[in-house]
């Protein structure tokens, strides 16, 4: 897969079905930072969560064993940190 295609795969994925399902990227994010707050102790933002996402996409990937779609995911991840943050 070259670049193009794989950001296409990450505009699909994060401005597509996702987003019709689970809401906005901020919405959800929120939700899920909520969680991990009361979780952990301490304060999430929306943007921490979209970056801890990425980090476990890099994770997998820095493993050998991943797909396209771990690339996908992470630039997914980023966009919607880009446009949170």
């Amino acid at each position: 897969m070259n670049r193009a295609n794989c950001l296409k795969k990450a505009d699909e994925c994060v401005n597509g079905k996702r987003e019709q399902d689970y809401g906005s990227p901020e919405s959800n994010f929120l939700k899920i930072a909520d969680l991990w707050s009361a979780y952990y102790g301490a304060p999430f933002s929306a943007n921490d969560v979209a970056m801890m996402m990425a980090l476990l996409k890099i994770a997998r990937i820095s493993t050998g064993t991943a797909t396209e779609d771990s690339f996908v995911d992470l630039a997914g991840y980023a966009a919607c940190g880009c446009e949170i943050a």
